[in-house]
């Protein structure tokens, strides 16, 4: 069972994931018949191997996606500056 929260963007980038992978197949086998003399698919069956980069674009939007939601968790950084040479007023 898994008790971790969906994030937005996360299904995103799950259905790209998959998209990529169907390209990614249809890039193997349409290429493979050039490479054992075989009559190569038509040009349409070249078109799916587009997948491949129409699911890397899913995937990054939906990176970005979840990247730009902020967790309510994280605090509120301070007025006051942080560093090394930075003093207190007396």
């Amino acid at each position: 069972m898994n008790t971790e929260t969906s994030h937005p963007g996360d299904l995103l980038v799950r259905s790209g994931g998959v998209v990529f992978l169907v390209g990614a197949l249809a890039t193997v086998v349409t290429v493979a018949p050039l490479f054992l003399g075989t009559e190569p698919f038509p040009a349409p069956a070249y078109f799916v191997c587009m997948l491949m980069g129409v699911g890397f674009l899913l995937a990054a939007a939906g990176l970005v996606r979840s990247a730009r939601v902020q967790p309510a968790s994280r605090e509120e950084p301070s007025s006051a500056p942080r560093g090394r040479f930075w003093r207190r007023e007396q």
